[in-house]
């Protein structure tokens, strides 16, 4: 039976941290516009800010979707699944935004996320939590977690962050969606 909670702490903040990936979803407002759903998990790549924050880095290598749906209309939802031992499903619905590169909260959030210093980071999204609530989980699939894949990190950590800043230029949806709604900001604002 599921449970709905004032804040993000305890049992569920340690679960939260535990697992090795979690999804993403947004979509825009138009009614015939794309809904996007996202499977995130770069070791070290997200935090609980606090009792009703959440962020993670987003990095270069595909679209920009949730970036244009954030900055549309802020909608979001983030989803945690126990793969192993003790089945949960955690859900936080609620508003996220985009921090860019060249905002001035940036280095103080990047050093919140272990992390985060990685190449090819290009925003941080923070969700800030308007519904906490987790379900039983029982039909999730027990699944070992063998670890994370290095290729992403390898790849973009072959890159200076002006080969990235180009590289995500050269990209479709990214500077803009598949609806057509602004994504990243292009140029690509410098790294701190």
């Amino acid at each position: 039976m599921g449970k709905t909670y004032e804040r993000i702490d305890g049992r569920l903040r340690d679960f939260i941290e535990r697992q090795p990936l979690f999804f993403i979803a947004t979509a825009p407002l138009s009614e015939d516009g794309h809904v996007n759903l996202s499977p995130k998990g770069r070791t070290g790549s997200s935090a609980v800010l606090d009792e009703r924050t959440f962020a993670y880095v987003d990095f270069g290598g595909s679209g920009a979707e949730t970036i244009a749906h954030l900055r549309e209309n802020g909608r979001v939802t983030v989803m945690w699944c126990a793969f192993e031992g003790p089945p949960n499903i955690v859900r936080v619905h609620g508003r996220g935004e985009p921090v860019f590169r060249d905002d001035p909260r940036w280095p103080g959030l990047i050093d919140k996320i272990p992390e985060g210093k990685k190449p090819s980071a290009r925003a941080i999204i923070v969700v800030t939590a308007d519904r906490i609530s987790d379900t039983c989980g029982f039909a999730v699939p027990l699944m070992d977690h063998q670890g994370g894949r290095a290729l992403h990190e390898e790849y973009f950590g072959r890159k200076t962050d002006a080969e990235f800043a180009t590289y995500c230029e050269s990209k479709d949806h990214v500077g803009t969606s598949l609806d057509g709604l602004p994504g990243l900001p292009l140029p690509l604002p410098q790294a701190p």
